[in-house]
């Protein structure tokens, strides 16, 4: 069926059709998802167990090891990681990228539950969706503070909090979850007994007889009983309320009873608190609130913003509390999307100005201005379509396309027009103009969708990540033929009444054509040509190569820093003497004091470290606040580490740039050794990169180790057990089981007051079976030691991780050429006969996707090659065509190479895809010059002189083409500006590339199209091209 014709017979239809694409394109801006990046899906669960109380040895020995072993042969599983930490497990799977997740959910659910046993007091296993913390997740970030005259303790409201606000919060759609003060589950209130062990011990009570008499009471059912008439269930009410505990009898003594309350004070209150708050200067209780997977990212904010505001002047200033925001993404990401906005407006003007300069006709430099809107709409309404969202990449990839829209229609006007000055008719013209040039339009379209066709299979994150941009090129350039090949050609039919000539051969293309035939006008001229384009590309790209990166650094509009205390440092001493040093250190930036002025600012603690952050009010100085931070905000704080930075918007996904090196062993002393000979070597050989290990081997956990004395625990009637139980009551609590007030589960403890020293422990009298008190220290030994602060394990051995952090302006395959060559060698010296070394972060992933990329092209350019021999139906042509190929890399490698001067700008992986855009962009020209030829020869003329016609009617459109798209995406390159990292390296190759394989193409085209001429041209003498020139030039 013939669509150009078919077009040209129904304008009416057509042009309700495109009026109806408008409209749905219109419709799909506003009801797109807007966010910052595309939706990203990482194959990786949680496992979350806590454990009161628990040292990270028996977090790893009950809980940790466990879950690790039912979850071995775990179909899937790349990678599985076990961290074990004071009071908890977490365990994150990674799984293969073509895992099924739902069943893999299932799988997971099912083993946890084969699990054979854990503590009494230990919580069951919780799934959680995602394998840790993604930066990229944070939706917003809001603070709950005091009013000023507010009485009581902040804490007071956390019932508020977790049962009023949070579930409203999440009720909200596009919210998947709100943690509370940075974790996961918010504190819960406990019933604790706390008893005075010189009571106990006056009244001869002793603990395992207390923890009995209150773990045991318990609710009993009694079954149904029928007395004929009915049926009664019976219940045993055992189990006591809080207020009642007091008044549960002990033991009597003398005929008197002796209760609960006599010896123990009975409260219902929070736990012990591990986290604390400040921002701006005040105590604050932090509500994270996580974003629902496929959420639109600013619709959502603006809905918790409007709850939050709506608190904050009704319930909450009732109650005497506020709340403030920190992180707020909506604000990067609405600067990013309107400088990229921007941009692509700019490049749109720019372009249809350079239109303009070569045309000099306004009526066509609007007939092929009209597509660009059309196109652009028609695209955005294919991204609702398929679920996508506006996000950076893809308006990154609207950008690139619009020059490749007005390539096509540029060739098909000119060809219009050309046939116009012929003779032709509106409607004749139309259809033979677009007819002759569809074919050639319709194999760029397909070679330059085609190269995107290995991006598709990449299911990782950095293909899901691609994939937004190679589907809005793609379609770009689909929906760009569909409009050359229907709209234009009506438009030019009904719209062009007056003939506009193009300038007929202008005299540059007919002096540059006879050049280029001077050029190549005999086989030594040509062999030159060919080899010395082909050599200076070849050479030059290898020259010109640079150093790769990951991706790029996106920064957050914060300075962010992370702390790590002296290990056994106490929540309490850390809060007193660096929280709140570092609070007033900032308060002068955030009252205006000294500059910069700080916008907001807060300190989140937690055991062993903490994390601060800043924003300005003017982020162009957060460079100069880094050095403030560094510099005098955590200055003096002995032993304390910091480590200031601006954090990557791409979170999880871009790994921060970090380097790892898993170091393992099965001997935890020697790999602890071994960890520190590294960290320091790293320190010594890079002392500009922060570097870091987790856990630190340096920062042993203080811990009291007590052994029981088998012997003198016999004497008084008791088993270890049983002093087990005294040592877990005089420490952090004993659980004697729950108690359920119709709504919440609350834990019982039975707690002794906190002493202030191991001597005082072994000093507690305690009560024993045998009549006797005696102090604990003549039933056990108590020693100083310590132990580690935290445990690591990937795929079930111990690790520990030294990480780096490089610099802003060194490439990550830099620094890993320096590590492998200066310091790996050293490295494995230090690691016992078992260990073993690896790395991860970001390098590991860069080194796979490289390897994928890689395979990925040398797949596109077959495919690239066999589509071209199909569409040529000559293998000899489409070889001709691969050749160009080459030309543009070394343009695009030149053109980063300069980027990198003013601004640094590595070959990370989106850059890298610049290159795969390439490769179907720049067979467009050579296509045209071929199928141009190959037409005239099928007319009858003869090589040359089909060469010849081919340049005379092609450079125009080719270099009105390239004009317009380098012009289209030049604000890209040179424009500053938040996001603009994202998509700079990929417009610089795609201009540079595009700009000088251009121009070379134009010289080894012809070159490799008229090999072999001479011998064919025997009998009838080429034209002597070079005189032609001298005469036209004389002209």
């Amino acid at each position: 069926m013939d669509v150009i014709k078919l077009g040209l017979r129904n304008p009416a239809a057509l042009a309700v059709s495109v009026l109806l694409v408008l409209g749905l394109g219109v419709w799909s801006i506003l009801t797109l998802p807007v966010q910052l990046f595309p939706e990203v899906k990482q194959p990786t669960l949680g496992i979350e167990a806590s454990w009161r109380a628990a040292s990270p040895q028996e977090i790893e020995s009950e809980i940790l090891e466990p879950i690790e072993d039912v979850m071995k042969g775990l179909p899937g599983v790349t990678e599985m990681q076990g961290f074990a930490n004071p009071g908890g497990a977490f365990v994150s799977l990674e799984f293969d990228a073509k895992t099924d997740m739902q069943q893999t959910m299932l799988d997971v659910i099912s083993r946890l539950n084969r699990i054979p046993s854990r503590p009494a007091d230990a919580d069951p296993p919780r799934l959680i969706m995602g394998g840790g913390d993604n930066a990229n997740e944070t939706l917003i970030y809001y603070f709950v503070q005091k009013m000023p005259g507010t009485p009581g303790a902040l804490t007071d409201h956390y019932h508020y909090l977790i049962e009023d606000v949070i579930p409203r919060i999440e009720a909200i759609q596009g919210v998947a979850r709100v943690d509370f003060g940075g974790q996961a589950e918010a504190p819960q209130q406990e019933v604790q007994i706390i008893f005075d062990p010189f009571k106990m011990a006056q009244y001869g009570i002793t603990i395992p007889t207390v923890s009995g008499l209150v773990g045991r009471a318990q609710d009993v059912t009694g079954g149904f009983v029928d007395d004929g008439r009915r049926i009664y269930t019976v219940r045993y009410k055992g189990r006591f309320k809080p207020e009642q505990f007091s008044d549960l009898v002990l033991e009597w003594r003398d005929g008197r009873p002796v209760k609960l309350g006599d010896v123990a004070e009975v409260k219902v209150q929070l736990g012990r608190q591990w986290q604390y708050a400040f921002q701006n200067g005040n105590e604050a209780i932090g509500l994270r609130v996580i974003r629902r997977e496929g959420a639109n990212v600013l619709a959502t904010l603006t809905e918790v913003k409007d709850l939050m505001a709506e608190l904050r002047d009704g319930e909450m200033k009732a109650k005497g509390l506020t709340n403030n925001q920190s992180f707020d993404p909506s604000v990067y990401i609405e600067s990013a999307i309107g400088l990229l906005t921007g941009n692509l407006l700019s490049g749109i003007l720019l372009a249809v100005a350079v239109l303009w300069l070569f045309l000099r006709r306004t009526q066509l430099t609007l007939l092929v201005a009209m597509t660009i809107p059309i196109s652009l709409l028609s695209l955005f309404a294919v991204l609702s379509i398929t679920g996508r969202s506006i996000n950076v990449i893809s308006l990154a990839g609207l950008a690139f396309a619009v020059g490749m829209v007005i390539d096509s229609a540029i060739v098909v006007l000119e060809n219009i027009v050309r046939m116009r000055d012929r003779g032709m008719g509106n409607d004749e013209a139309s259809h033979e103009g677009t007819r002759r040039v569809i074919s050639a339009l319709f194999a760029s379209a397909a070679t330059t969708v085609i190269t995107f066709v290995p991006i598709v299979f990449m299911r990782e994150v950095e293909g899901q990540i691609f994939a937004d941009l190679a589907l809005t090129i793609a379609v770009g350039v689909t929906i760009s033929l569909i409009v050359c090949a229907t709209v234009l050609p009506v438009a030019a039919a009904k719209l062009m009444k007056v003939t506009p000539r193009m300038g007929g051969e202008a005299r540059w293309v007919e002096w540059l054509s006879l050049k280029i035939m001077d050029l190549t006008s005999n086989n030594k001229k040509r062999a030159a040509v060919i080899a010395g384009l082909v050599t200076l590309s070849l050479g030059g790209s290898y020259l010109l190569f640079p150093s790769m990166s990951y991706l790029p650094p996106v920064k957050r509009d914060s300075v962010d820093a992370f702390l790590n205390f002296p290990v056994g440092t106490s929540v309490d001493l850390a809060k007193e003497e660096v929280a709140k040093v570092v609070v007033d250190r900032f308060m002068p930036y955030y009252t205006g004091e000294k500059q910069p002025k700080a916008k907001n600012f807060y300190f989140i603690g937690w055991p062993g470290g903490g994390s601060i952050a800043v924003r300005l009010e003017d982020p162009e100085r957060l460079d100069e606040m880094m050095g403030i931070v560094k510099n005098e905000i955590l200055a003096g704080f002995p032993d304390v580490q910091g480590f200031p930075n601006r954090g990557n918007l791409f979170g999880g996904l871009g790994a921060e740039g970090n380097v790892s090196i898993l170091l393992q062993s099965s001997d935890p002393a020697a790999l602890s050794e071994a960890a520190s000979k590294g960290l320091a070597l790293l320190r010594e050989k890079l002392p500009d990169v922060q570097s870091w290990s987790n856990p630190n081997p340096e920062m042993a956990q203080p811990q009291l180790t007590v052994m029981p004395n088998d012997r003198r625990i016999s004497e008084v009637g008791w088993t270890r057990v049983q002093v087990g139980q005294v040592v877990r009551a005089l420490g952090d609590g004993l659980w004697l089981g729950e108690h359920f007030d119709g709504q919440n589960r609350l834990d019982i403890i039975l707690r002794s007051p906190e002493w202030t020293g191991p001597e005082e422990l072994e000093q507690v009298p305690v009560a024993t079976p045998s009549g006797t008190v005696v102090p604990l220290g003549q039933l056990v030994n108590v020693s100083r030691e310590v132990g580690p602060s935290g445990i690591t394990r990937v795929d079930g051995r111990r690790t520990i991780t030294l990480n780096l952090q490089p610099g802003e302006n060194i490439a990550l395959e830099d620094v890993m050429v320096m590590l492998k060559r200066d310091i790996e060698p050293q490295l494995r010296a230090f690691l016992p006969a078992d260990g073993t070394l690896r790395y991860g972060g970001s390098a590991d992933r860069l080194d796979a996707t490289v390897a994928a990329m890689g395979k990925n092209f040398i797949i596109a350019l077959g495919l690239l090659f066999l589509l071209m021999a199909l569409l040529f139906k000559s293998a000899k042509d489409s070889a001709m065509v691969m050749i160009s190929i080459p030309l543009a890399t070394v343009g695009g490698l030149a053109l980063l190479d300069v980027t990198n001067l003013f601004t640094f700008q590595p070959l990370d992986l989106l850059t890298m895809i610049g290159f795969i855009i390439l490769l179907g962009i720049v067979v467009n020209n050579a296509i045209l010059l071929v199928d141009e030829t190959r037409m005239c020869e099928a007319e009858g003329k003869g090589r040359a002189e089909a060469v010849h016609q081919a340049l005379r009617s092609r450079i125009q459109p080719i270099f009105m083409g390239t004009l317009t798209t380098v012009a289209g995406m030049a604000p890209m390159i040179v424009v500053p500006g938040e996001g603009s990292v994202i998509y700079r390296g990929i417009a610089a190759v795609l201009t540079g590339g595009l700009a000088v394989s251009t121009v070379f193409t134009l010289l080894l085209l012809p070159a490799l199209l008229r090999l072999g001429e001479k011998d064919k041209a025997e009998a009838a003498p080429a034209p002597d091209y070079g005189q032609k020139v001298t005469r036209l030039a004389a002209e």
